[in-house]
């Protein structure tokens, strides 16, 4: 006999405080009807896919959001094709499910919907549920700090700047994966050597000095990182910042390395200086700021 699954479907964005909440959830609703926990994920979300300009539209890349949902679920994890389903009807994704999927059970977020035009509504589902006698459950948002978690939230909050509160949200701190490429090696003349990331055009990059954490060659650094234009010596001709990483008491070479950067305060906007001396003195006062907050976090 086939395992079946109780299965939750999203594109999970993020993977925010809300979405784990999602995954207990099912881990329980699983175990109560002895089945296994599975979770479909689009490893893009959909609007992404169709936006005419995808730049800086997501919170996780495909490869982040692949851990995340080993770190935060103990369900099997299976990405979906989304140019595959995207114009099935409900009655074909449905029946998918149940076959390919073996579905024994489904849960869904409030504001889930699936199929052609999202026609595949919640009253759908728990119409088709309840003909084949399965289970079927819509949870509702989870709130934190009286506003209810969701990845269009985060977004937001991340646009204007808000780390501690884009952080609270997450359940965790904000990360950028990315590969370490060649810069012009300014910052390394004037005492603070960056590592320049390439991240991407999906990534969401919040604008502004940041003190922040890195993963690097399998340790964990301090340090603070700049997302911006480089106004004072010369302005990106591209819609997508530069990241630029000055990480403490490191001197390794990581050129086309991958490194992880998690945020966790903001330290000011970016600012166009008077001059190279005024970049510096302001660089020195960042570093001994990220010193004292990153101190006090475990």
């Amino acid at each position: 006999m086939k395992t079946k699954h109780f299965i939750t479907i999203g594109t999970f964005d993020g993977v925010h405080a809300g979405h784990q909440f999602l995954f207990n959830r099912l881990n329980v609703l699983a175990a109560h009807a002895l089945q296994q926990p599975l979770v479909l994920y689009f490893p893009l979300p959909p609007k992404t896919l169709l936006a005419p300009h995808p730049e800086m539209t997501i919170l996780t890349t495909p490869q982040e959001k692949k851990l995340l949902l080993q770190k935060a679920s103990a369900a099997k994890t299976i990405a979906l094709d989304f140019d595959k389903i995207h114009n099935q009807s409900p009655a074909d994704f449905f029946n998918e499910l149940l076959t390919r999927y073996q579905m024994g059970g489904l849960l869904i977020g409030k504001d889930f919907a699936f199929g052609k035009d999202r026609q595949g509504s919640a009253d759908f589902l728990r119409t088709e549920c309840l003909k084949r006698d399965l289970p079927f459950e819509v949870l509702d948002f989870l709130s934190c700090r009286e506003q209810k978690i969701s990845s269009s939230l985060i977004r937001k909050t991340l646009a204007a700047g808000d780390i501690a509160q884009a952080n609270a949200f997450l359940g965790r701190p904000y990360e950028v994966t990315g590969t370490v490429i060649v810069g012009n090696k300014l910052g390394r003349t004037l005492g603070f050597p960056t590592a320049n990331l390439d991240t991407g055009i999906y990534k969401i990059l919040p604008l502004g000095v940041f003190a922040v954490k890195v993963l690097a060659e399998g340790k964990v650094y301090q340090g603070f990182c700049n997302i911006g234009f480089r106004p004072t010596v010369n302005t990106i001709q591209s819609s997508i910042p530069l990241v630029e990483v000055h990480i403490f008491d490191f001197n390794q070479d990581i050129y086309g390395k991958e490194i992880t950067v998690y945020f966790y305060e903001k330290l000011r906007d970016e600012t166009k200086f008077n001059g190279l001396d005024a970049l510096v003195s302001q660089l020195k006062k960042d570093r001994t700021e990220a010193r004292r907050i990153l101190q006090q976090i475990n």
